[in-house]
């Protein structure tokens, strides 16, 4: 006999209440919706994020994510065009592609530079940029940090690692102060990448 109990039901809530822009009451009416459409949406859902648990990982290359060794950017030699694009997070790396106006490949840092959360350089993946440029004859960086202190606080440590090796560029107009690329429109995020400036 099965016995009557909620437990899973409040344990879904409670795990998708995590996920950012979700509370208790934004989850349960997800996971209620989910439950109503359940051939539809859970599912297919469920088996989904299965399948992804099990198969995703980050590029080797330049840290985004996929389901291979390599992601399909880094593997695309048309990508390879001397240029790099370097993003705090792979979020930021998919607003880019959604503009669609860079078409080289990217460097994905994972964070930025902060002494208050104690993250330094080795914490990042600002050695693996300085070795990439070194290896794969990079003519340009351009820095598509969040114009935020952080931020920008990483975008000088960067220039001063690469200064004289390569073009450091970033991008210009359009993306306010604190702003965050993620939440910009493909419109701003393409006029600030064709007027980006020398660093």
């Amino acid at each position: 006999m099965i016995k009557n109990s909620t437990t899973d039901i409040e344990d879904l809530i409670a795990l998708m209440a995590k996920l950012p822009g979700l509370g208790p009451r934004s989850a349960r009416r997800v996971v209620l919706h989910l439950i109503r459409k359940r051939a539809l949406l859970l599912t297919p859902l469920a088996e989904t994020m299965s399948e992804v648990a099990a198969t995703a990982r980050e590029c080797l290359n330049c840290g985004n994510v996929g389901t291979s060794d390599l992601c399909a950017i880094c593997e695309d030699m048309t990508r390879a065009n001397g240029e790099i694009c370097v993003v705090e997070d792979v979020s930021d790396l998919w607003a880019m592609e959604r503009a669609g106006v860079f078409k080289g490949r990217y460097h994905v840092l994972g964070g930025t530079l902060s002494a208050l959360d104690a993250v330094g350089p080795e914490d990042l993946r600002i050695p693996r940029l300085v070795d990439r440029v070194q290896a794969e004859d990079v003519t340009e960086v351009i820095l598509a940090l969040n114009a935020t202190i952080d931020g920008q606080t990483t975008a000088h440590y960067i220039a001063d690692q690469l200064n004289g090796r390569v073009r450091l560029t970033s991008l210009a107009q359009g993306v306010p102060i604190g702003g965050e690329l993620d939440y910009l429109d493909e419109g701003t995020i393409s006029a600030a990448m064709r007027a980006r400036k020398d660093i």
